[in-house]
Order: C-alpha cells, then structure tokens, then sequence
C-alpha cells in the first residue's frame, strides 16, 4: 500500500468539527484513501457511494429529519462521488449544521459540480484536499529515491496511475481503460456536453502541443469548432483534472507576452495512450515535451501536497526568450527550466535577468530532478 501525502493531515481532521471534502479525478485512489484513514475497530462507518442510483437518492433534496433516519447512531459518514448527487452543497449544508457530533466525509471525482456546488454553502464549514495521481514524492518514500530513479523513463511513458504502478505488466491496457472509460464521464454526464467527438479530437490536439502556446482560436480552427467551444471544453478538461493550463507571467518588460497561455497533463501516462504511443524514450521525438510534462506536473502536486502556496507561470517574448517555469510567492521569483540531458546548460535571458534581478533560477536535469519534486 503506498501511503499517499495527504493522509495523515486527513487522519489530524476527524473529528475536528469541519466536513472533509476530497477532490480529484476518477481512478487516482480516493476510496481506498478514505477506507485507509477511517480504518477505527471501535467505530462503524456508514459508506454512501453515489454511483449507486438508491444513495443517490437518498441524498437528494432531503429534509433535516431524513437525513437523520438515514445516519442512525452513526459518527463517521462517507459520501463518495458525491459530485453525482445535484445540488449536494445544500445537503452537507445540512449535514455540517446539523449533526456537529458527524464526520463527513465527501469525496469527487471532478471539480465541475461538486467544488461550484458546495463552495458558498459551506463557507466556513470545510477542509478541501486535492489527490492527483501517485507522485513521484509519495513513491521515494514507498520505495526509495535511487529505484524511482532506475524507474524514471517508465514513470515518463506510463505516468503515476494506482493502477498502473501496482500493475505494470498491464500499464497500457489499464491506461487505454482510463482513458476510454473514466477520463470523460463526469463531463459527459454533468456538463451536457453534445458533442464527445469534438471532446476527443481536442484532447488529441491538446496532447500534440504539450508545453507549446495555444490560443482558442487555433484549437478551434484545427478540430473545427468556434473559439468559445473550444474555452468551454478546454475549461471543462481543466475542472475534470485532465489538464491545467499555465497563463503567461507579464509585468514590466515590453515584449512580455501578455494573454498566452501553455497546457500540460496531470499525467503523463494519460497523454501517451490518448496519442497511443508508449514507445521507449530512444524512439520518440517529444522528449523533451514529455520531460517538461513531467517535471511541470510533479511540481505541481509537490506544491499542493506540501501547502506551498505559489502563483506559476511560464514566460515567453514576443522575440522567442523563453523561461519553462515560475512560481511567484511572497513577493519573489523562482525560475526552472526542464532539460533532459544534464550536458545542456541554460541560464536566465539576459531581459529577464535585467528585469527581475532578485530571481532564483535552477536547471531541473535527470540527474538533480528529485531535488525539485521531492524536497
């Protein structure tokens, strides 16, 4: 079992008067973290699964009254995929005011209706956590450094699935089940989406241009659809935890680019079996996209695990200088750039050195990349 960063914050929360609500996408581990945290002999779990039409149900615009028939003497509640339930902010409205002396636990698959749902009825009355997929910190601890190391061109093809980790004779397979069956059910079932097609060739043109700039408009004009379709599937994708984008960093330089802005997957794995290549790394010419996705992506999840709260960016000029990657906090720059190969050697534009002079700066190779993700 690969014991997962937001654990033992989970485990401090029970019973400390705040409903827990766990977001992330499907597959990535949830129920088995929850089953794991709420693993207590003495103390009966009543576990609702929404999925489940008759859970569902009973969820749905329910009274005080029913809701106390249906918890019973029960002090521990888990409502999963609770993002299926409408209107499910109202009912752990209820929950949380209610029945004080209850941990709920709510967790979901997707961000589209559970976090717009809950976040003004539950002001004040919840703690939030974010699982991704398995990140390369989680397994130095579960193995060691010097194995994920050996193991990193197969995390680089085939990403940090549960599934895949704990089955790798089956990683494509499991990946291709991924991406056939869960990466866009909460979209389509949610978010009325009419034209799945369209969904698809976008995320093939987005897994194409990882780590390059897209503009709607060009997105639009290659999969043939308007530019405000193209925004709303791009935001849905975002809010399902399939991609996140990167906004240009712009403020005192002329050339900045200003509206731009770059798209990477949460996972490599799931980027590879939508373009259906799992080809070894000495056969592939997106490498080095590959490699910025992964080192982009795992800082990502370093960042939210260990509560570092940093605006992010790239940077670009309009004359092609370009920066992979800035986090912004506390009033200071930090700046990375993503090179494969350790004999590369880069160092801050000359404009953005002028500009922001107090920048730290590091090259983030295969041989120094732990340091960065995992530290």
């Amino acid at each position: 079992m690969i014991s997962r960063q937001i654990e033992s914050e989970l485990r401090k929360r029970i019973h400390q008067g705040k409903l827990l609500v766990i977001i992330g996408p499907r597959q990535v581990g949830k129920t088995t973290l929850m089953k794991q945290v709420l693993d207590f002999p003495n103390e009966k779990v009543l576990w609702l699964n929404c999925d489940n039409p008759d859970d569902r149900q009973s969820l749905f615009e329910v009274t005080t009254s029913a809701l106390k028939s249906l918890i019973g003497g029960y002090k521990l509640v888990v409502i999963d995929e609770a993002q299926r339930v409408p209107n499910i902010g109202l009912t752990l409205k209820i929950l949380a005011d209610e029945f004080p002396e209850v941990q709920v636990i709510a967790s979901g698959s997707s961000a589209l209706d559970l976090a717009n749902s809950i976040k003004e009825p539950l002001t004040g009355r919840k703690r939030e956590f974010q699982l991704y997929p398995i990140s390369t910190q989680e397994l130095c601890l579960h193995t060691s450094p010097r194995e994920e190391k050996r193991l990193l061109e197969r995390r680089m093809i085939f990403g940090f699935y549960p599934e895949v980790i704990n089955h790798p004779s089956e990683a494509q397979e499991a990946l291709q089940e991924i991406t056939s069956s869960y990466l866009y059910k909460d979209i389509l079932s949610l978010a009325d989406v009419r034209m799945p097609t369209v969904l698809q060739k976008l995320l093939l043109a987005l897994a194409l241009q990882v780590g390059s700039e897209v503009t709607f408009n060009d997105l639009g004009n290659t999969i043939g659809i308007d530019k405000e379709t193209a925004e709303k599937y791009l935001d849905l994708l975002e809010k399902a935890f399939v991609i996140f984008r990167l906004n240009s960093f712009s403020r005192n330089m002329r050339r900045e680019l200003k509206k731009s802005r770059k798209i990477y997957f949460w996972d490599n794995g799931v980027r590879n079996a939508i373009i259906n290549n799992f080809n070894s790394l000495d056969l592939r010419n997106d490498k080095g996209a590959l490699w910025e996705n992964f080192i982009i992506s795992e800082r990502m999840k370093y960042l939210s695990y260990n509560r570092i709260h940093s605006n992010v960016y790239f940077w670009r000029t309009t004359t092609g200088k370009e920066l992979d990657w800035l986090e912004e906090r506390e009033g200071k720059l930090f700046a990375f750039e993503a090179k494969w190969n350790p004999e590369r050697r880069a160092k801050l534009p000359l404009g953005f050195e002028e500009a922001y002079p107090e920048t730290e700066f590091r090259v983030v190779n295969r041989e120094n990349y732990l340091d960065v993700i995992t530290k």
